[in-house]
């Protein structure tokens, strides 16, 4: 049971109500203080001109709204808005964007009716999803499109999806004996006024990417060992003379991952042994290629920056995020910008950009274990079956690349991408949520790159008949991998099963890494 608005909303409490169906409770005490800033807002606003309650929206707050309209102004305010298009959000980015709706109203900053959070979470515990669309909100007055179609759900209007499948809202109340909300004061623009789906989509984005990140360096361990890489570039000595957290803790990873291994070479042992001095020419490198050694400098910045982005997205979840603050300590209301969507705009770009970067070691280590002339160890593209009449792993390649090129792509930051609108009203915009929608198709397209190479990797174990020299831990990875994927020799079609590799990537964490190791452990 996750409580929702007595305290701190963590990442991992996120991901258990959002991802794993965990139920949630409301504070008895934040639903307190949602009350009394809602009765402070209905004595203050008495007589006086307030944006929002008896003004129009934007550029027509100049004109002031009629005493009897002043409801009518937000249902307005909610069908108008109403307006996006293209895709529905997925199930799970839609109740990601609630809860993350829910967490801001709840600090009681509002000056709308506790209804609202109830609401709210009757919706989620029942897994009610409103239908809302991917595209629609510039994100500087907040997710507003995103935002009013949940709105219009929530005053019993439009859709929601049920088994796949839109039904009218009024309908599934009815099934579920939920009432609609009544609109008191602002209940209209409290909703839509903040940085909510964006929130919500860039949380399930960060947690993606700590799951991706454990995978990179698992196949990045896997494919040096099937290579029988040497062992320093990845040691405790080298890597702590770089003072940079994230390269230490990969670099611990990868220590912890292949601990065990039979393959992995000491290079005291074969580069420092008199015999091998006395060749001029050595058959083995006396180092690895790029996308081999230095997993460390490589995977360590994007380790940094999934950190620093969880930092700030959770900072935003527990944010108000609001126009107008309505401060009832204060006695006052303070008009700014805090549905402004930058940070996690910013926070985004980062973050497909670091994303994009882990795929493309993916698709060079992929490369290297394809291409024969550059292994000299496997037949090319790690073909088990009669080179010529076979084609192993060729058509698959295909597939990462141009994956791999259309992340590239796609890193184009949104945050330098601002469009004024809304007659120049909101003449800079942060374009939030179109940056964490993007960056969720990079880490979707990330998953199917390292299924690829996971495959690849098995294939070579295979190849070199070394199962039994692998590390403990590569070992369970490779027997449960190859449940889902089976060794294979004949060409034919694989894309459901390399479906299912992605699928199983998705769905589990690297247990390993969730048991051994610790931060202690990253740092010595």
């Amino acid at each position: 049971m996750i409580n929702v608005g007595g305290g701190i909303l963590s990442l991992d409490d996120f991901s258990e109500v959002v991802l794993k169906n965990d139920t949630i409770e409301l504070s008895s005490g934040a639903l307190e203080k949602m009350e009394v800033n809602f009765q402070f807002l209905s004595q203050f606003s008495d007589q006086k001109l307030i944006y929002g309650i008896n003004t129009g929206f934007g550029p027509m707050a100049q004109y002031k709204v009629s005493a009897e309209n002043v409801l009518q102004l937000q249902y307005n305010l909610i069908r108008s808005h109403s307006s996006g298009s293209g895709n529905y959000l997925a199930p799970e980015l839609v109740r990601a964007l609630m809860l993350a709706r829910l967490n801001s109203l709840i600090q009681g900053y509002s000056g709308v009716h506790p209804e609202v959070a109830v609401l709210l979470k009757e919706l989620i515990s029942h897994h009610i999803t409103p239908c809302i669309f991917e595209h629609g909100g510039v994100g500087a007055s907040g997710d507003l499109v995103q935002l009013s179609h949940l709105a219009l759900t929530l005053i019993g209007e439009g859709e929601v999806m049920v088994n796949g499948a839109p039904r009218p809202t009024a309908e599934v109340f009815k099934k579920y004996h939920i009432t609609p909300l009544t609109v008191r004061i602002r209940e209209g623009i409290a909703i839509l006024n903040g940085t909510s789906a964006m929130t919500g989509i860039g949380l399930l984005n960060i947690a993606r990417a700590k799951q991706l990140l454990q995978y990179a360096v698992v196949l990045s361990a896997m494919t040096n060992e099937v290579v029988e890489a040497y062992d320093d570039h990845f040691s405790y000595e080298l890597n702590i003379v770089k003072k940079h957290t994230g390269q230490n803790q990969v670099a611990s990873m990868l220590r912890d991952v292949l601990k065990g291994s039979q393959l992995i070479r000491s290079r005291s042992d074969f580069l420092y042994n008199p015999e091998n001095i006395r060749h001029n020419v050595f058959e083995d490198k006396v180092q690895e290629y790029y996308s081999l050694r230095c997993v460390t400098q490589v995977l360590g910045p994007i380790v940094d920056t999934i950190d620093y982005a969880e930092k700030v997205l959770v900072d935003e979840l527990n944010s108000v995020n609001d126009n107008p603050v309505i401060d009832h300590e204060n006695h006052n209301i303070f008009h700014g910008g805090n549905f402004h969507g930058d940070y996690v705009s910013l926070e985004m770009d980062k973050l497909k950009t670091a994303i994009t970067k882990l795929s493309m070691l993916s698709e060079r280590q992929l490369n290297y274990l394809l291409n024969n002339k550059l292994n000299e160890k496997f037949p090319p593209f790690v073909n088990l079956g009669v080179l010529g009449l076979n084609f192993g792993m060729q058509g698959m390649q295909f597939t990462a690349t141009s994956t791999v090129a259309e992340n590239q792509t796609l890193s184009f930051p949104m945050y330098v991408h601002s469009i004024p609108n809304n007659n120049d009203n909101q003449d800079i915009v942060s374009m939030g949520c179109n940056a964490a929608l993007m960056t969720r198709k990079v880490i979707e397209n990330a998953f199917e790159v390292l299924a690829i190479q996971m495959v690849t990797v098995l294939q070579a174990i295979d190849y070199a008949g070394c199962v039994d020299k692998l590390s403990p831990v590569t070992r369970e990875i490779y027997t449960t991998i190859r449940k889902i994927f089976p060794k294979f020799i004949q060409d034919e079609p694989r894309y459901r099963e390399m479906e299912k590799v992605k699928a199983y990537f998705l769905n589990n964490p690297v247990d390993f890494f969730e048991t051994h190791l610790s931060e202690k452990a990253f740092i010595h």
